[in-house]
Parts: C-alpha cells; structure tokens; sequence
C-alpha cells in the first residue's frame, strides 16, 4: 500500500494505521466531534482530562449536552468558545444533522460539518480519519503532520506538503498517521 522508503521503519514498527481498507471501527460522530471540539488546541493530556471530567458528568449524548449550561460545561475546564462549540453541535445533531453522514463524500462531509461553529476544516478532517476511518484525507493544517514531514521529509511550505501528499494517493490518511509518529520517535 505505502511503498515510499522513508515511512518504511515507521510501518515496521506502528504496524497498519487504523484507517480502510485496514480493519478499522467506526465511532459515533456526534461522540467523535464533541471529541474533536474539546481536543481543539490542547495537549493531548490537557483534553483526556476534560474529556473524562465530561463524561462523568453527562452522557455524550446530543439531548443530554444541549440542555447543558454552558457554566457547567466551563466548570469541567471548557473554554467559553468551546461550551458553545458542543451546545451548537448538540442543536445541529437534534435536527438530524449527523443523520447519513457516513456515507457522504468526503468534501461534501467537510462542507456539511463546517457550517456547525466551532467546526472547521481540521476539525472535519479528523473527523473523516478518526470517526469514519477514510483512507485518503492529507490533514495539512495540523501542526504535526507539517512538523512531521519537515523532520522525514525537510518539506517546509504548504506548496510542498501538499505535493507531498499526492505521492501517497489515496492513502494520505495512513501517511499522516505514519508522520505523527514521527513526532514520538525523537
């Protein structure tokens, strides 16, 4: 599947990334975007203890987080912004906006989430790779994917990250995953 010489120690090491046609599980996307909304910004330290905070507090449920006040969602180390962000998801979840995602296109599932505030590019994005397990999404806003492929590759502009990309078509999301990894290996 990935060929290129560079990601080779990383595939022998990592194993298969878990996106298709590996075995992968679909996770709920209202659970997988509130997910991605607290995670926003934060070490990855940082959102696992929001994150647990909020779910002993309240199912990860769309009736459940709309009726949430976002006072309460702020005393569980949520930002004002991002209180919002989920109460917003909540109501676009409530009003069937999540109904048939899966199976959309993915430009057409980024267009869609990215109207829900608090929703942009990266977070639909994540979406894609980590709730619907797609094979060919090249994230190239993220900061570790750019850090990555500047350490394996010396590929600093955007320009070059997204030819970049092209090599690994359609597979870009197993790529990314790979130069994450990068990032633990130093």
């Amino acid at each position: 599947m990935l060929t290129d010489p560079r990601l080779h120690p990383l595939i022998e090491r990592y194993g298969p990334a878990p996106f298709h046609p590996n075995p992968v599980g679909i996770r709920p996307p209202f659970r997988t975007l509130v997910g991605s909304i607290v995670g926003q910004q934060l070490s990855g330290k940082a959102a696992d203890t929001i994150w647990q905070r909020l779910e002993a507090r309240y199912p990860i449920e769309p009736q459940a987080l709309y009726q949430a006040t976002p006072e309460d969602l702020r005393s569980l180390g949520l930002s004002r912004a991002k209180a919002s962000y989920i109460i917003d998801l909540s109501r676009f979840a409530l009003e069937g906006g999540l109904e048939g995602i899966e199976t959309q296109p993915d430009h057409e599932i980024i267009a869609h989430l990215t109207r829900v505030k608090g929703i942009g590019v990266w977070s639909a994005q994540m979406f894609l790779m980590f709730g619907l397990g797609r094979p060919d999404v090249w994230p190239v806003l993220d900061l570790g994917i750019r850090k990555g492929a500047e350490k394996l590759y010396g590929v600093t502009t955007k320009a070059d990250l997204l030819e970049l990309g092209e090599r690994f078509r359609p597979y870009r999301s197993h790529a990314a995953w790979y130069l994450w990894r990068v990032l633990e290996t130093q």
